[in-house]
């Protein structure tokens, strides 16, 4: 169940991106002072952006439903991995297992849009018209063009300001204990909001498997590689000083996914400790 959950994440995530990049389709925009502008479909669309957001919110409800009904015959209960605790979430109930259903795509949207972040810091302001960049502004709009300490710490602020509603609505289920005061609410959104940080070293030891592959294999002249090349050498930047080349032989990328998930393994049990001491 947990594979079928990720996999229709995933279904309900494309669409997401479709909806969000189908403006700058250029048969949409068909701008008359290009060559693509000239061109029209073969056939009238009757396509709308609205169809895509039908189609997420079906997506969720009707897989909802099949938790509800699949779900209690085979004890299966939904869990929410935050990074500093894991919410559960009753198959056997219908409006628990609908809200994990939501929230469960809510977490995968949020992964892949703090994903984005890092890449949009990585990449700095350039002018690269290469896809990354290009995925990276048509996601994050004007977001992208924010200076790079505010993007730096918006991960803490989004999960402050998201997980503080969120706290209300859980503790009223008894999904999670009761806050005793409004000061440890507070405590416990800046613990859910560092948690953020911990995505982001999936996508960066991805870039760094990417920088390994792109030493040893041609893979020809293309913006993406130059973008994985700068953003791995951001990245292994504070390995710089240490001598991890012999030969040629490089081994900085290497050590630097030992690093990045040795640095995220003890974040991951450190926010879990923090939490686990906060007073309810």
């Amino acid at each position: 169940m947990d594979y079928v959950d990720f996999i229709l994440n995933l279904a309900g995530l494309l669409l997401w991106i479709k909806w969000r990049s189908l403006p700058f389709d250029p048969f949409n925009r068909r701008t008359p002072a290009t060559l693509v502008g000239t061109l029209r479909r073969a056939a009238p669309s009757h396509f709308r952006r609205w169809h895509l957001l039908v189609g997420i919110g079906t997506l969720l409800a009707l897989r909802a439903l099949f938790y509800w009904q699949i779900g209690p015959a085979v004890h299966w209960t939904g869990r929410l991995d935050l990074g500093a605790i894991t919410l559960s979430f009753r198959s056997d109930r219908p409006g628990r297992i609908f809200l994990f259903s939501v929230f469960s795509f809510g977490r995968t949207l949020g992964i892949f849009y703090l994903w984005l972040l890092l890449l949009s810091l990585l990449a700095g302001r350039t002018a690269d018209p290469g896809p990354v960049s290009r995925l990276v502004r048509m996601q994050l709009g004007g977001m992208d063009g924010w200076p790079r300490g505010v993007k730096a710490v918006l991960p803490l602020i989004s999960g402050i300001l998201i997980w503080w509603p969120l706290s209300w609505l859980f503790a009223w289920l008894e999904i999670i204990p009761k806050p005793v005061s409004a000061a440890h609410r507070i405590e416990e959104s800046a613990v859910i909001g560092l948690g953020g940080y911990l995505a982001w070293k999936f996508i960066a030891a991805a870039l760094l498997v990417l920088r390994l592959l792109n030493t040893y294999i041609y893979f020809g002249r293309h913006p993406f590689w130059n973008y994985v090349n700068a953003a791995a050498q951001t990245l292994l930047a504070p390995l710089r000083k240490i001598p991890l080349r012999a030969g040629r032989v490089d081994f900085a990328p290497v050590a630097g996914i030992a690093v990045i998930f040795f640095a995220g393994e003890l974040a991951a049990r450190a926010l879990t400790w923090l939490y686990a001491r906060l007073p309810f």
